[in-house]
């Protein structure tokens, strides 16, 4: 293994590691705390005929949950990605993978990303390369024969990280070009720090097919490169950056009318419930999955099973027969995420004003 390639696998085990075993969480809570779905005494339906399956760029998962990508590159991220590949199969859940870079550098690590499709043949597999290496982009959907694939953006990381790349000129350009090449949508994810409005647009006139919001709430990498560095100070000074991830399901809405996703501190089906009332298709969700697979997937099934029936009583509760009915539901924004939303020109009332089914 060449020593740049021999780096790179080792710096994913580290986040590996340090993501398993120490607090890398955002401090600041993901602004769902200000969300307040509007409870309905008559709810007219019946829970046990609550539909929470979605279609998601053309193909239909049976919930709206996404195991996004935060592991891979290492040999231990093979036992990890079977065990998520195990669990994504029996529960016809959408599976990311993490940066596929270091595979692509080195072929002899394809086999801890290739386990998935070889596991769940028929899932819907995300594939995921850097903005700054789509060059690899064409090399990453064929290694795993994925359904999409994520770029992903992490300036802050970036910026963060001793080995970080931070010339991001003409990034947009990069993204439109591989749009425009490869033959799968391409999806657009950040990587805990949020998308505001105005970087949505940019992306959507540039014609990729979804956006993951991953804001603030979730794994902060400024915290994980902060215990990595032995200069800890820039790390834990930008621990907290990032839009929260309620605001940026806003902003992101607003702004476009393709698939959108809500990750970043996702950690219950009553926050994804939430999520997807504020504009989002499907949530994501890593952290918490990916300490689960530690145990099996039969951990993982038990986790998702019990995420999609917290969900289906949120729905049950605000009288949401389905997802796009969920859409519709009136919610109440409170607090910091409505003080922001305000400032950044946002109508929150209309939230709170719109009736599900005229009632």
């Amino acid at each position: 293994m060449e020593e740049g390639v021999k780096l790179t696998s080792n710096r994913k085990l580290e986040h590996l590691i340090l993501c398993l075993c120490r607090d890398v969480e955002h401090k600041k809570k993901s602004g769902f705390q200000d969300i307040e779905l509007i409870h309905r005494a008559l709810p007219e339906i019946n829970k046990d005929e609550i539909d929470i399956s979605v279609n998601f760029l053309g193909k239909k998962l049976e919930s709206p949950f996404m195991i996004t990508g935060i592991t891979g590159g290492h040999e231990i991220s093979y036992k990890i990605n079977k065990e998520l590949a195990k669990a994504a199969k029996a529960t016809g859940v959408a599976l990311g993978l993490g940066s596929q870079r270091v595979a692509i550098e080195n072929p002899e690590l394809e086999y801890t990303y290739t386990i998935v499709r070889e596991v769940a043949e028929d899932a819907f597999i995300i594939g995921n390369i850097g903005v700054s290496h789509v060059k690899y982009a064409k090399k990453a959907v064929e290694m795993v024969d994925a359904d999409a694939l994520a770029i992903h953006l992490n300036p802050l990381q970036e910026a963060i990280q001793p080995e970080g790349i931070t010339h991001s000129k003409k990034t947009l350009e990069k993204i439109g070009k591989i749009v425009k090449e490869l033959d799968v949508p391409v999806i657009v994810k950040e990587t805990g720090a949020g998308i505001c409005y105005e970087d949505a647009k940019l992306l959507k006139n540039k014609g990729v097919a979804a956006i993951d919001v991953a804001g603030a709430g979730g794994t902060s990498w400024s915290a994980v490169e902060a215990y990595r560095s032995k200069n800890s100070h820039l790390g834990k000074l930008y621990w907290d950056w990032g839009i929260p991830t309620a605001i940026s399901t806003v902003e992101v809405r607003e702004a476009v009318d393709i698939p959108v996703i809500a990750s970043g501190g996702i950690r219950t089906g009553l926050d994804a419930a939430k999520a997807i009332a504020l504009g989002a298709d499907i949530v994501g969700m890593a952290l918490p999955i990916m300490k689960k697979a530690f145990f099996g997937y039969k951990e993982v099934i038990s986790f998702i099973e019990n995420f999609n029936e917290e969900l289906k009583i949120a729905m049950y509760l605000v009288g949401a027969k389905n997802i796009e009915e969920l859409k519709k539901c009136p919610l109440v924004i409170r607090g910091k995420v409505r003080e922001w939303l305000h400032e950044r020109g946002f109508d929150t009332k209309k939230y709170a004003r719109r009736s599900l089914h005229g009632r």
